[in-house]
């Protein structure tokens, strides 16, 4: 297979990801680092929107390709490398899992990541305590969501589908981690809590996370 590149920031829940499925797979992969704070974004440099023109991580390189958007990132894998799969069998199974991972992806994710916070503080101003309760209603609305699905579904399992970790669990698991990082009480939330400890018991996952990155301060 030609060599995998993977253009991430430790920090990064997309990036989170992606790094999250290449460890399931098995999949080796060469990183380069980008650093979304410093100097007022390594993003934004000319080279990398060149490659990037939207100015974001993860982006993936592969026989020439450049891929973006980590859910389209997600799905490429798992046609590249189909075992393990992170999609069930089921059209109807494989719809279900597609919504509980976009309900973090899309619902959650893109009102609390950094370009967002950044707009809060050096935009419109916004004090710290009203930039952390921004982020927490949107952790809340979208987790009380998530954790209604996840309880009363017959599917749900070790993870929340089954007994064997989806793209659902990659979307989910980054998410808790930034939720604990602004201090947001998960408590309300048993299901959601359980599944990420399941995760978090795999290699795969414990490898990825942002404190075991290369470029992790």
């Amino acid at each position: 297979m030609p060599k995998i590149e993977l253009y991430t920031y430790f920090r990064s829940s997309a990036s989170f990801r992606v790094r999250i499925a290449l460890n399931l797979k098995g999949i080796d992969y060469e990183p380069h680092f980008v650093h979304l704070t410093r100097d007022g974004g390594e993003q934004k440099r000319s080279e990398y929107l060149r490659l990037n023109p939207q100015g974001l991580v993860p982006t993936l390189v592969h026989d020439a390709q450049v891929f973006t958007q980590s859910l389209a990132i997600l799905e490429y894998l798992d046609e590249l490398c189909p075992y393990p799969p992170t999609l069930p069998k089921t059209p109807q199974d494989r719809a279900y899992v597609r919504s509980l991972a976009q309900l973090v992806a899309c619902e959650i994710h893109p009102l609390n990541n950094l370009r967002v916070l950044n707009y809060l503080k050096d935009t419109l101003k916004q004090s710290e305590d009203l930039r952390l309760n921004w982020y927490r209603h949107w952790i809340h609305e979208g987790f009380q969501a998530l954790e209604a699905r996840l309880a009363k579904d017959p599917r749900t399992g070790t993870y929340c589908h089954g007994d064997s970790p989806t793209v659902a669990d990659i979307c989910l698991v980054p998410q808790v981690f930034n939720a604990k990082r602004f201090d947001c009480s998960l408590s309300a939330y048993p299901t959601i809590e359980r599944i990420h400890e399941s995760c978090m018991n795999l290699t795969a996952f414990q490898a990825a996370a942002p404190q075991k990155q290369a470029d992790a301060e």
